[in-house]
Formats: C-alpha cells, structure tokens, sequence
C-alpha cells in the first residue's frame, strides 16, 4: 500500500509556473519537478476543493496548466467538520487571519488520514514552530498529524 500523500497548493504552483529568475524559487522549481517526474508513483495523491479553488485564481493559461496537473488525482471534500478543526488549528498555532487557508490544508490532510501533506508554504506549514504546535494541537483532538514536508525533505519509498 503507497504512502497517502497531500498536495497543498504551493506543489502545484511551482509545477506549473514559467521558470523563475529568483534563485531559491527557480531551485525549488527543479525539485520539485524532478520529485514529480521520478517519485510521484511511490505515493497516492490527493488534492482538496481547496487547492482546485486556489489553483484556479489568476491568470487563465496558468490557471489551465495548474488545473491540467491534477485531472487524475482524487479531490478531497471539505466537510463542516474539517472547517472547525481548520479554524481551530489556526487559533492553536496562532497563525494569523491570512493563513486560513494554510490551516484548512493542514486540516483536510489529517482529516483524511494522509501520511504527507507536501508544500513550499515554509511560513505557515512546514517550519518546526508550526509542525510541532499543529501536532499537539491534533494529538489534543485525538488526531494523528500528517508528517508536513517539502519535496526536498520527503523520504523515497522503496
């Protein structure tokens, strides 16, 4: 059985985008493309009516190429349950009105029992302050978290 794998918005964006001139995003692209063309397959991806809506926004051939990406990856429900725990994930890692979203990702993976929720969100996602408090946070609701990672950091399934 493939390790259940989240895909948070930011994946998707960087699969999708035209190659970048800063540095560190233009690298992350590559790795993230290389994690998409080699290691995809050792996973069973899901993405959210969250991240569709998210990866609609903005330009339209964007927009399309972003959508394109994930055709054949199950869509995951948000649910009235999900949005509570969402917003009370927010309040317990105390992040700001802006991250709500970023919230509502961590919240659908571990609703749905992902064993990976993979994102570049590295400000309101994966850092340690965030990973920790979100994981006590779902330990106090009786919930496992999903082990919050970037391409760079997820470990090749054999």
């Amino acid at each position: 059985m493939k390790p259940r794998l989240y895909l948070e918005t930011s994946i998707i964006s960087y699969l999708a985008a035209l190659p970048s001139r800063d540095l560190i995003v233009a690298a992350h692209q590559q790795i993230t493309q290389e994690w998409w063309t080699e290691r995809r397959d050792q996973y069973e991806l899901f993405v959210s009516e969250l991240v569709i809506q998210e990866i609609e926004m903005g330009d339209k051939n964007a927009a399309q190429r972003r959508l394109s990406l994930v055709e054949s990856i199950t869509i995951l429900m948000v649910d009235d349950a999900t949005i509570l725990l969402g917003e009370q994930l927010q309040k317990y890692a105390k992040l700001p009105i802006k991250a709500s979203a970023d919230s509502m990702h961590i919240a659908l993976a571990a609703s749905y029992n992902m064993d990976f929720l993979l994102t570049w969100n590295c400000r309101h996602i994966a850092n340690g302050r965030t990973r920790h408090t979100i994981a006590e946070a779902l330990r106090a609701q009786g919930m496992e978290s999903p082990i919050i990672v970037t391409p760079e950091e997820l470990p090749e399934e054999n």
